[in-house]
């Protein structure tokens, strides 16, 4: 092959790998050599635009709108059923696994009030802090699943609303806990081997 022809060949493929090269992209050419995908017409985030009458280029989502993945379209799980009529039994099945991570996140997030034990007396309540109530009264005890589920998501007088800290699925892992502790303060010794006889 010709020396000639060899960097004629080179020099077109250096015009091939070239050509998709535009180089610093981020600043705006101007208009007249403004083509091809790399200078698509866009707006950045709080841009003004002038096409919409607010000049606003973010526009609001249509009302209903929901992002994929987050349509949380199980009440009883998402929710614990509505404020009229909670869940009365956890959708969630009670596995080991699901009270460890049930003890974890109550020792995280609600002993600090309540105590280890439930009894709240935790060391904020030490320092000063309004009691909560027993979670052994047996009002507390008679719950449904699905209203402690509530109560740990919206919060219940003094008590704030926990749904930005705990996700739904460990929400239900720690009213498995609670339920755990009602169950070995609450329970006689016949109950509780009559309990493990059943399962």
């Amino acid at each position: 092959m010709r020396p000639t022809a060899l960097l004629g060949g080179a020099l077109l493929a250096a015009a091939v790998l070239l050509s998709g090269c535009r180089g610093d992209t981020s600043r705006k050419p101007p208009i007249w050599i403004q083509h091809g995908m790399e200078f698509q017409p866009r707006f950045n985030a709080f841009e003004g635009n002038k096409f919409f009458a607010d000049g606003r280029n973010m526009r609001t989502p249509p009302a209903g709108t929901v992002a994929r993945g987050l349509l949380k379209d199980d009440d009883a799980f998402y929710r614990g059923g509505d404020s009229a009529h909670p869940v009365q039994v956890s959708p969630v099945p009670l596995t080991a696994e699901l009270l460890d991570r049930g003890q974890q996140r109550f020792n995280i997030y609600c002993s600090p009030c309540h105590s280890r034990t439930g009894l709240g007396n935790g060391m904020v309540v030490r320092r000063g802090f309004l009691p909560p109530p027993s979670l052994h009264d047996p009002r507390i005890v008679h719950f449904a699943d699905g209203q402690i589920f509530q109560v740990i998501t919206k919060g219940v007088r003094n008590m704030p609303s926990y749904a930005k800290q705990i996700p739904e699925a460990d929400r239900w892992a720690i009213v498995a806990y609670v339920r755990a502790l009602q169950y070995s303060q609450n329970s006689t010794g016949a109950s509780a081997a009559a309990g493990a006889k059943g399962q």
